[in-house]
């Protein structure tokens, strides 16, 4: 009896230590973060600049692979699918949240998912070619009332294009094509060549060209004006008031991976988001800071997806 209750003693002090250990040997390899959109667009911005840092603070190479596809399920599947053990992770945007509504077949469920961090937020902006004739959202709106329009996305069920059709749709009634890209950048490249009347696209990646005059941004969906493009008024400004859309970044795991994993690359994204020089890269593009810890990510995802959730409902979107 005494060697049984012995044993048992030994198998729960092994298991206890475990997670101590495993946290003070990871990473002792590699970690692939996949990007579940190309390169270029908002994702891809973010994940670059962490896992830059992330590899210089753990002393392990950090690989950026960019798998675009069915607005980032292809990505994440793969991510949720894979070994829990901190060395595949996922860097996606609020459409990851808008799909535990919007898609059916997506492959994974909020039980297969491990929030880790969430790093930064940006407002969702629609421009224009500068050869279009409306100079703000007020007249470039007047203008569809009498003709239809299109707009390009980063692809269907991003959550720049839930917010575009729920303003469209509900708030400003006029007729619209959605044309989506596999991204932002090819949004963006359609919208230079004038292929497409419009863009709806969260702000960093089209920052520089509405800076430089390549494209007019005409409306940003937040309670103030941003600091990248000052001279762009909000929604509000231009008579539609408490619409707003923005997007967020952020880094997630399987399910199972050890909370001592968690809470170290938690810990260590968050630093690196703190350093002067991160903070001025993405004020410079547009993106606000997030911090929060564990446990506050994983409430601030859950709220996400309610609240894409009721959009998503509303507009009676599905993909």
């Amino acid at each position: 009896m005494l060697k049984l209750q012995a044993l048992i003693v030994g198998v729960v002090m092994a298991t206890g230590l475990a997670q101590p250990v495993r946290a003070q040997t990871y990473p002792s390899q590699n970690i692939t973060v996949l990007v579940a959109f190309p390169a270029g667009g908002l994702a891809d911005i973010i994940a670059r600049l962490v896992s830059t840092k992330l590899e210089a603070r753990l002393k392990q190479s950090v690989v950026v692979e960019n798998r675009g596809g069915a607005g980032g399920n292809i990505a994440a599947k793969t991510v949720f699918t894979a070994a829990p053990d901190g060395y595949t992770l996922l860097a996606t945007t609020t459409g990851l949240a808008v799909n535990m509504t919007a898609s059916k077949n997506r492959g994974f469920e909020m039980d297969d998912i491990r929030p880790v961090a969430i790093v930064a937020i940006s407002p969702d902006v629609i421009a224009i070619h500068p050869s279009n004739p409306a100079k703000d959202l007020k007249e470039f709106i007047a203008n569809a009332k009498t003709k239809s329009f299109t707009y390009g996305s980063a692809g269907v069920g991003t959550g720049p294009q839930i917010g575009a059709e729920y303003f469209f749709k509900e708030v400003a009634k006029v007729n619209y094509v959605h044309v989506p890209f596999q991204g932002g950048a090819p949004a963006i490249t359609a919208t230079l060549g004038n292929h497409v009347d419009s863009l709806v696209l969260t702000l960093p990646p089209a920052t520089p060209h509405i800076r430089g005059g390549a494209l007019r941004g005409i409306g940003v969906a937040s309670d103030k004006r941003n600091s990248a493009i000052p001279d762009v008024p909000t929604y509000g400004e231009m008579g539609y008031p408490n619409v707003y859309s923005q997007s967020w970044v952020g880094f997630f795991a399987p399910a199972k991976t050890p909370d001592a994993v968690v809470q170290k690359l938690n810990t260590e994204i968050n630093a690196l988001m703190k350093e002067p020089d991160s903070l001025d890269k993405i004020a410079k593009a547009g993106f606000d800071p997030v911090v929060k810890n564990v446990a506050e990510t994983a409430d601030y995802f859950k709220s996400e997806v309610a609240s894409w959730g009721k959009m998503v409902n509303a507009i009676g979107f599905s993909n």
